[in-house]
């Protein structure tokens, strides 16, 4: 039988405490079971739960969502204490030091006009931390297990900030034009294999990347931005689908489109 006394309200010692006793040789098989690798994709599944939870404006979920993501957070960190590793105390201590170091405006002498020259010291500090030299070092450095648009949007606002962007946005709408114009050209190169240099992935990879930095330009998250494109087909498809005269599969091309016409004055 664990040694735990249960109470009314627990705190952050408790949480600590109960993880520990989870991980202990009369605690939960499952937990004892676990490492870093397994619990990879339940700390992002967490992740994109918090998220849902703030879209939906849900105050009680988002604070039980939180609790998840810091259970996978303290979870890791107990992995690391048991190997001799670092602790919960050297995460905590970590992020205070670093939040302390990137804020010499507030916790130093230092003065900041706006809000946009401290990102540019906070992405300056950033480099000088991780031993980047040039932009091309922050620009490897965005993790490759970022959902892609996210990653394309990280590494154009990188290279933007160092310099390498068109004057003008319309530049990234020409751009755009110019790799859709190559997509189409590589689709109806029936010879060329998808996977082929300037074949249609490559070409694909070119037009969402385009895509993302017109976002970028714009202040739009990309990933919400195609989000919400499609939660847009989806009711404009289900409108097509509920008044159809018979099965979409069989109705003819035209008529599909008119339906889609229609579900697009319908919405508006």
């Amino acid at each position: 039988m664990i040694d735990f006394q249960c109470k009314p309200r627990y705190g952050y010692e408790d949480l600590l405490r109960i993880m520990e006793l989870l991980r202990s040789p009369g605690g939960c098989p499952w937990d004892r079971e676990q490492d870093h690798a397994s619990l990879r994709r339940n700390l992002l599944e967490e992740c994109c739960e918090t998220a849902e939870a703030i879209d939906r404006g849900d105050p009680a979920a988002l604070c039980e969502e939180l609790g998840d993501v810091l259970l996978q957070v303290v979870f890791h960190a107990q992995l690391e204490r048991e190997q001799g590793g670092f602790t919960m105390d050297d995460v905590t201590d970590g992020i205070c030091k670093k939040l302390i170091y990137r804020h010499p405006h507030v916790f130093g002498s230092e003065e900041v006009k706006d809000s946009a020259e401290e990102s540019a010291r906070w992405e300056a500090m950033k480099r000088r931390e991780k031993g980047q030299a040039s932009a091309a070092d922050a620009v490897d450095a965005v993790a490759k297990t970022l959902p892609a648009l996210w990653r394309a949007e990280k590494i154009q606002r990188k290279a933007s900030n160092a310099g390498f962007d068109w004057p003008e946005a319309s530049g990234a709408m020409d751009k755009l034009s110019e790799e859709v114009a190559e997509l189409r050209a590589a689709a109806e190169d029936a010879a060329r294999p998808v996977d082929a240099p300037h074949g249609i992935r490559e070409e694909v990879g070119d037009v969402l990347f385009v895509a993302a930095r017109i976002a970028q330009r714009y202040g739009i998250d990309p990933e919400e931005a195609l989000h919400a494109g499609c939660d847009k087909f989806a009711r404009r498809f289900r409108f097509v689908e509920e008044h159809a005269e018979e099965d979409l599969a069989f109705l003819p091309f035209a008529e599909k489109t008119a339906l889609w016409e229609r579900a697009k004055k319908h919405e508006s």
